[in-house]
């Protein structure tokens, strides 16, 4: 059922006359999405770098499916890479990658990058490698994730009562919501505008640059700056196809890859501000919280999924005495 996304096609693209690799990626953004510029990045890079001897397609909107199918399929080898979050594409296959997806764990941007970046990413790297049976190339930023909805301002957690909101397929993000007071509501990127439209939800949780590009400020009205999480994203590449590549490309794929993370962290950085800016404009409220009020009512949540992220110490490796 899916289709092969490794593929030689004999003198294409190539002045050499050697064989061109067809490599295909996939995210769930659109083609203004900071995920298309990391794409974009590795793409330029790799096809360079070999001399034409590599040719990257992008496939954005979620068009080769969702984020979970996308991370199953580069663990069959039916896709050279995608964009996998932690909420979404991750913590289906390796649970481990929950502790990323813990609400208020991150203090700022600094310690998120630490985090990802030291010794706590490494060990879960090694999780997903293992259970995906791919590379990780590095870990993207896919934003500051707020809640949003239609119906009205959410100031404390007691607003939640009532509201349907859509969340990624995660244990700890559906168990976090519900324990704030709403409906938490699993569904797929590429559902969710119809979700809105059609009521089946109230609202959700995104960071601004979805907000605005996905155009869900035309289905909803009220943003509380909640800064609940700070969603990683994993730069899958499947091992399969990875093995199969000639260890000059290989080097390749891995230095693209690292200057892709590079390169989309400061597009994510810097169109959150512009995203920002430019819904203010189109009329939608923001409300500041009480942060704390938020924490406290999701402790729970913290002893509940401990165990499955390999205890209480690995979270307060994070969260320190905090």
């Amino acid at each position: 059922m899916f289709a092969v996304v490794l593929i030689v096609v004999a003198g294409a693209g190539c002045t050499t006359g050697s064989d061109t690799v067809v490599l295909k990626v996939a995210h769930n953004g659109s083609v203004e999405h900071p995920y298309q510029l990391g794409f974009e990045v590795f793409k330029e890079i790799l096809e360079r770098d070999t001399g034409g001897r590599v040719e990257v397609q992008i496939f954005e909107n979620a068009q080769l499916g969702t984020e979970e199918e996308a991370s199953l399929m580069v663990k069959l080898g039916a896709l050279a890479g995608s964009a996998a979050s932690a909420g979404g594409g991750l913590a289906p296959f390796a649970p481990e990658a929950e502790l990323l997806n813990f609400p208020f764990i991150f203090r700022d941007l600094d310690h998120f990058y630490g985090v990802l970046d030291g010794a706590t990413g490494e060990r879960i790297t090694a999780a997903i490698e293992q259970r995906l049976e791919a590379i990780v190339l590095g870990y993207w930023f896919s934003g500051v994730r707020n809640v949003w909805n239609s119906k009205h301002p959410v100031r404390t957690p007691d607003d939640f009562r009532g509201l349907k909101i859509r969340v990624m397929s995660s244990p700890v993000l559906v168990e976090t919501f519900n324990t704030l007071g709403a409906q938490a509501t699993p569904m797929s990127f590429g559902e969710l505008y119809s979700g809105l439209e059609q009521g089946v939800v109230d609202g959700a949780e995104t960071d601004h640059v979805d907000l605005l590009y996905e155009r869900f400020h035309e289905v909803t009205n009220y943003v509380s700056y909640t800064g609940h999480m700070y969603l990683a994203a994993g730069f899958i590449f499947s091992r399969k196809l990875y093995d199969q590549l000639s260890p000059d490309i290989q080097q390749v794929v891995l230095k693209a890859g690292r200057e892709s993370v590079a390169a989309q962290r400061l597009a994510m950085e810097s169109m959150t501000t512009e995203a920002l800016n430019e819904l203010k404009e189109k009329g939608l409220e923001f409300f500041e919280v009480d942060r704390d009020l938020f924490r406290e009512r999701v402790e729970s949540v913290y002893r509940n999924n401990a165990e499955s992220v390999g205890g209480i110490k690995v979270i307060e490796e994070i969260t320190g005495s905090r």
